[in-house]
């Protein structure tokens, strides 16, 4: 097969990583704001996200380790010895359940809801939907604005822990290692709830 590399300047890489670190951001100020019986989002309530548009000048195709990947773009495929032996990567417009690399970003509006440790040629490959209420997502997927985790499996996504996302709603309770969503704020703590992790009562703001 005949495979066209393309050699763009980027930190594709970097931007996978600080991708999936955005999630857990605010984590502690949470904890530290519940526990206090101060926590609570901004007056407005969040909207949705809308899913990302693929950028209309890029298009699929293999690319080499350090090239940026276009906004609604995900890699799913992998080359080991592409680019010289560096190993090179597929990039193709997102689309709902479909299956990606660990190395691959995730744009907005899309959480990842399986996993398999052998996938993508070895490094492991992770199931991109878009987010829906109602939803089993995995340890570290994004959590979308307008969602809130409220149940918890240990075993779930493979042993690797996932989470039950629902519509932010006043009524529900939501588990820890979350903001409080915007335009609400907690109430009463019950321990047995979010599979005995804990969950704060969500009250509108």
């Amino acid at each position: 097969m005949n495979i066209k590399y393309r050699h763009l300047l980027g930190r594709s890489s970097v931007a996978v990583v600080w991708s999936r670190l955005a999630s857990v951001v605010g984590v502690v100020a949470l904890l530290a704001a519940v526990l206090t019986g101060t926590a609570a989002g901004t007056a407005s309530a969040a909207p949705l996200a809308a899913p990302v548009a693929a950028a209309p000048n890029a298009s699929a195709g293999w690319v080499c380790p350090g090239t940026p990947i276009p906004p609604g773009y995900v890699i799913t495929l992998r080359a080991p010895n592409g680019c010289n032996g560096a190993g090179s990567w597929f990039m193709r417009p997102v689309q709902d359940g479909i299956w990606t690399c660990a190395t691959s970003p995730i744009p907005p509006g899309y959480v990842l809801t399986l996993h398999n440790a052998t996938g993508c040629s070895g490094i492991d490959s992770w199931f991109m939907q878009l987010a829906r209420d109602g939803q089993w997502t995995c340890a570290g997927s994004p959590i979308t604005p307008g969602y809130v985790n409220t149940g918890h499996n240990n075993a779930g996504c493979g042993n690797i822990g996932s989470w039950y996302t629902q519509r932010v709603r006043a009524g529900e309770y939501m588990c820890p290692y979350q903001p409080v969503p915007a335009g609400y704020r907690t109430g009463g703590y019950n321990a047995s709830m979010c599979g005995g992790l804990g969950g704060w009562l969500l009250l509108s703001a």
